[in-house]
């Protein structure tokens, strides 16, 4: 019966988003060439308030956050770094975060239908795969600029979205670009996949809990063991936010 209540009540939340994302990614496109980026990060947080709000009264999708406290305040080089286990917390972190982000993503997301075409109209930073050799410049380049307009940068380490109780392979991207900058990380927990299983069209009612680190300094650091020290934190934090994960 949950299974059914759930499924229907998925259906209802993707038509809402659907109503939503489509306006709002239009509306992107189109003014991407006359703004700058606070006006098109405005729209893509009401697209995230949408979303998260939309999974809350239509889904019973709830959130709980501890360490908000954490997140640096006086404007200095930040890059969040971030589990990932669902498409939740990409929409979430534009809704809940006190200060604008970047995101850190590859390319090909381009290519898909309004959500590709919309954060492709954001000024954030994409990777482009096939040219390895010069995408990490440019990335170095893009963080620079952008954590001087007083954003934080955020990156998935693991790259991609990972099953409920497992660990992916954490890659050193972040890291690197937190060495050349000066930068320091801050790690984050988060359980979405409690609520919305990876590749899962029902999204079950629940409560999120994400858990955000103390920043950890750059210097003194090479990239691997400044990304060991975030493996460390985030999956031991997994394993006191979701103990019965499979």
């Amino acid at each position: 019966m949950l299974k059914t209540i759930s499924f229907v009540r998925s259906i209802v939340w993707h038509v809402w988003t659907a109503a939503i994302i489509i306006p709002l990614a239009l509306l992107l496109v189109l003014s991407a060439p006359f703004s700058g980026w606070r006006w098109l990060y405005r729209i893509a947080n009401w697209w995230g308030l949408s979303a998260v709000y939309g999974l809350k009264w239509i889904c019973g999708v709830e959130w709980k956050i501890s360490g908000m406290e954490n997140l640096p305040t006086d404007g200095s080089k930040t890059i969040l770094l971030s589990k990932h286990q669902s498409a939740w917390e990409t929409l979430a972190y534009l809704a809940l975060s006190p200060r604008p982000l970047c995101y850190v993503y590859k390319k090909e997301l381009h290519w898909i239908p309004f959500f590709g075409w919309a954060i492709g109209s954001m000024k954030m930073i994409h990777i482009d795969r096939s040219q390895r050799s010069i995408a990490f410049k440019k990335v170095v380049e893009q963080g620079q600029r952008v954590m001087k307009e007083n954003r934080w940068v955020i990156m998935f380490p693991e790259g991609t979205r990972i099953v409920r109780g497992k660990a992916g392979a954490y890659k050193t991207g972040g890291t690197r670009l937190a060495c050349e900058t000066g930068a320091a990380v801050v790690p984050i927990a988060v359980s979405s996949a409690k609520c919305w299983p990876r590749n899962s069209f029902i999204k079950y009612p629940g409560v999120i809990d994400i858990a955000i680190g103390q920043p950890i300094a750059s210097s003194g650091h090479t990239p691997e063991s400044l990304m060991a020290s975030v493996q460390t934190w985030i999956e031991s934090q997994m394993q006191r936010l979701d103990p019965p994960a499979p």
